[in-house]
């Protein structure tokens, strides 16, 4: 009965309307046959399409010998597995580094890292955006670490124009030793968020209206390094390298960029499509920026905007907002 409504229908909707019910299934059934073919045929070629594009796209979002050179280190930097996997290495001779082949003028930059085990005292890893020239930009990620059994800091820092000194800084609620996990920065004209697994922990929103500079016309690339900052970066420098854990190693995997490339003073977000630039637009709904608050409340351990020793004529204009 299935059966026979279905071919019912669809003689209705193929075959002329002054035909009798016994012409439309008898006489139409070629025709019916026909199209249906047709729009199984059309459904399996735009699935086929579907998969391949997006095959092609995880494909060329996440190879590191597409997307990134190594620029120092010796050797002690490492692409593997066919460009899935990147590794940085520090020894007491050297760190390492990498940055990438493009440029971005706003984006959107996924990195997994796993980051040095064990008593990484001394070590900084720095996984940040920045420009170049005198008065550069910069967005910074910075993993301070620390003697076994104590917590990695996340250090963060917006410069513009040359002018840093926005420091937050954060525990994090997992062993980032321990997996991979992702970390992402969201640069767009209106605001810089910073996510960890999705959870948003800073932002920083575009205020030139209230003088504040905000990088947006200086393209900028991908760094990263592995490197000894044993004079600052645990407990302010008490606490040195033990150079007899070396080689130090953190792994990078999974980079993703939404982003607008620069080349030759055009982007290539002019010829874009909308939908697939919505970050550009993106801002933190109801339910991220609890998130976040979640976060400055049991997780952020330095605030810059808080700091009334560092500023005693008065905090910078963005703090009153914060």
């Amino acid at each position: 009965m299935r059966f026979l409504l279905t071919r019912l229908f669809l003689a209705m909707y193929y075959c002329p309307a002054h035909l009798s019910l016994h012409t439309l299934l008898s006489s139409c059934t070629a025709t019916i046959e026909f199209n249906t073919k047709m729009a199984s045929l059309n459904m399996v070629l735009s699935l086929f399409i579907s998969v391949l594009v997006s095959s092609l796209m995880v494909s060329s979002a996440s190879n590191f010998y597409n997307d990134f050179d190594i620029t120092w280190g010796d050797g002690r930097a490492k692409i593997l597995n066919n460009g899935q996997l990147l590794t940085l290495s520090l020894d007491q001779a050297s760190g390492s580094g990498f940055q990438s082949r493009n440029e971005y003028l706003f984006a959107k930059i996924d990195m997994q890292l796993k980051l040095v085990p064990g008593n990484s005292a001394g070590t900084v890893t720095a996984y940040y955006l920045k420009s170049n020239g005198s008065t550069w930009d910069e967005i910074d990620f910075e993993f301070l670490g620390n003697l076994s059994g104590d917590p990695y800091i996340l250090h963060t820092n917006v410069f513009s124009q040359g002018k840093g000194n926005r420091e937050q800084q954060f525990y994090l609620w997992f062993d980032p030793t321990a997996d991979f996990h992702t970390y992402t920065i969201l640069w767009n004209p209106q605001r810089i968020i910073f996510s960890v697994d999705g959870t948003p922990i800073r932002e920083f929103k575009n205020l030139e209206s209230m003088g504040v500079p905000y990088p947006k016309n200086q393209p900028m690339r991908i760094y990263s390094s592995l490197w000894n900052a044993d004079d600052w970066a645990t407990r302010g420098g008490l606490v040195k390298t033990d150079w007899s854990k070396a080689p130090f190693t953190a792994s990078y995997r999974n980079f993703n960029a939404n982003a607008c490339a620069w080349s030759n003073g055009v982007s290539s977000c002019g010829t874009s499509n909308s939908m697939t630039n919505s970050w550009l637009s993106e801002e933190l709904d109801s339910t991220s920026q609890e998130r976040l608050q979640w976060v400055r409340k049991n997780y952020m351990i330095y605030n810059y905007c808080t700091d009334a020793n560092r500023f005693p004529q008065g905090f910078p204009p963005e703090c009153n907002l914060s």
